[in-house]
C-alpha cells in the first residue's frame, strides 16, 4: 500500500538559507538513492519560514528505509539545528 507523507516545519527566523542548503542536500539524495520513493520534494509558501516536504512511498518498507538511510539520518540532525520546533507530520495511506 502507497504511504504518503507530509511534514510541516517551522524553521527559526534568519536561519532559512541554512535549512534550505541541508534540506536541498537531502531532497537530492533521496531522489538519487532511493527506488521506493516515488515522489521527495521541499516547498515553500508565502510564510517565509514554513516548509513542507511532500513525500510518497510505494509501501510501508520503502519509508521504513527511507527512516534508516544514512542521508536521512544525517541530514535530518543537521536540520534540526535551524528548526523551531519539532514538524508536524502527518502520514497517509493511499485508498483505492
Amino acid at each position: 500500500m502507497t504511504r504518503s507523507i507530509v511534514a510541516t516545519i517551522r524553521v527559526k527566523e534568519g536561519r532559512q538559507d541554512e535549512f534550505e542548503d541541508v534540506a536541498l542536500k537531502l531532497v537530492e539524495a533521496v531522489n538519487a538513492n532511493e527506488e521506493g520513493c516515488l515522489l521527495y520534494t521541499l516547498s515553500k509558501g508565502d510564510d517565509p519560514v514554513t516548509y513542507v516536504f511532500m513525500e510518497r512511498y510505494s509501501d510501508a518498507d520503502a519509508l521504513a528505509a527511507h527512516r534508516g538511510s544514512d542521508h536521512y539520518k544525517t541530514f535530518g540532525r543537521q536540520m534540526g539545528a535551524f528548526m523551531d520546533g519539532p514538524p508536524e507530520v502527518t502520514i497517509l495511506s493511499e485508498l483505492g
